[in-house]
């Protein structure tokens, strides 16, 4: 192999990140955009009768309006650094791998940006989908939340059933 092909290989990787990265935390932002210019903090419209609605929400929790408590921003903004190194690390760590592992960090590494800027803006986050029935509700989410959810079930599917396969092929 030519001493180009490890440089477009990493190039690839970071691209495949990137771009990933970018259209979800773009998303995220529009999205919000979208729902605060149309909604009240508290107004809603159904979009699929009462399984899906749309509900403007100031989460100052975590992830799906989980562990709201006064002060906690503080404590997110450390999670929010905490899950950029992550992906940093794991980017590093698991180079010449599929890129679609890339793509799976992108979709963490995006959702984390998107709830980020949200945070550093406003001081809470802004979440808008609420799936369930009448009072029988999953917490409302966001796409950053879509993403970073998806991001870590991906995660643990790549580790748990390919990585090893990876590791196995290895020369020892």
């Amino acid at each position: 192999m030519s001493s180009a092909g490890p440089q477009y290989r990493q190039r690839a990787e970071m691209a495949v990140l990137g771009l990933t990265a970018a259209t979800v935390a773009v998303a995220d932002q529009l999205s919000k955009a979208a729902i605060t210019a149309t909604l009240g903090v508290g107004d809603g419209v159904a979009v699929v009768g009462d399984l899906v609605r749309l509900i403007h929400v100031r989460n100052t929790g975590a992830a799906f309006s989980l562990f709201q408590f006064e002060g906690s921003l503080i404590l997110f903004y450390a999670v929010h650094v905490l899950a950029l190194g992550m992906v940093a690390w794991f980017h590093r760590a698991f180079r010449d791998r599929s890129l679609w592992l890339h793509a799976i960090l992108g979709l963490l590494l995006g959702g984390s940006i998107g709830n980020l800027v949200d945070r550093l803006r406003h001081g809470y986050v802004t979440d808008f989908v609420s799936v369930g029935f009448g009072d029988a509700r999953f917490p409302t989410w966001n796409v950053a939340d879509a993403g970073i959810t998806t991001g870590i079930v991906l995660l643990i599917a790549y580790l748990v059933l390919l990585e090893p396969r990876h590791a196995a092929a290895s020369p020892s």
